[in-house]
């Protein structure tokens, strides 16, 4: 049986079908490009949240490095009335040893005005730790002697806090006591020492966390 041959416009509207037909299962040009957008959108939309987020959500004031890197603990009254110190450990364990802002040495006239290390027969600033081995640490009590912070009308001692290995003083403050003035909490820290971590574990009973320390201090 023949069959009639097929005119330009019969092989057109066969050529569209097809299309049509390619479109629906596939999706047409338009509508891809559209997707794509949509996908594109949500993806800037994220990145835009992660890189720019919305200042309603951040704090304040940042947060310190100190407040970021450490945990900060409190030996109020340490040994002897007013004489606060604090403990801010790293986790890799170091605890920075430092006076409090409630020390009493703060509420003299003028401050502190001097710092020495020389207590006793030794002289903690000429302790020279060296090595991943901490070749030369001396290991220390809680009680132990620090240092003396001096004003113009008194000192005070200074002790260890924890019980561990004494990594290092801050031998600025002998030039520029006036750091503990401004600040205590940060360049003006004491030492570094590096307890063991049972040793810690006994010294963190004792010590109160940053909101205990504020509770107490309001109360006084």
């Amino acid at each position: 049986m023949l069959q009639a041959p097929m005119t330009d416009g019969s092989a057109q509207a066969s050529s569209m079908s097809a299309d049509a037909a390619a479109a629906q299962s596939n999706g047409s040009p338009t509508e891809l490009m559209e997707v794509r957008e949509v996908d594109g959108g949500d993806e800037d939309k994220d990145l835009r949240e992660l890189l720019m987020p919305d200042v309603r959500s951040l704090p304040l004031v940042p947060p310190s490095a100190v407040e970021s890197n450490f945990v900060a603990y409190f030996a109020p009254d340490f040994m002897k009335p007013g004489h606060d110190q604090y403990v801010y450990r790293h986790p890799n364990g170091l605890c920075v040893v430092g006076l409090a802002r409630t020390h009493v040495a703060f509420r003299d006239e003028g401050g502190v005005t001097g710092v020495d290390f020389n207590v006793g027969k030794s002289d903690r600033s000429a302790i020279k730790v060296t090595g991943k081995r901490k070749k030369n640490a001396q290991h220390f009590e809680s009680n132990t002697i620090l240092c003396k912070v001096c004003t113009k009308s008194d000192s005070y001692v200074v002790r260890c806090c924890v019980k561990g290995s004494l990594l290092e003083v801050n031998e600025r403050l002998i030039k520029q006591p006036d750091l503990l003035n401004s600040l205590a909490d940060r360049e003006g820290y004491i030492a570094i020492i590096m307890p063991k971590p049972a040793d810690w574990l006994k010294v963190k009973a004792t010590l109160l966390g940053l909101e205990e320390y504020k509770r107490l201090k309001e109360q006084c």
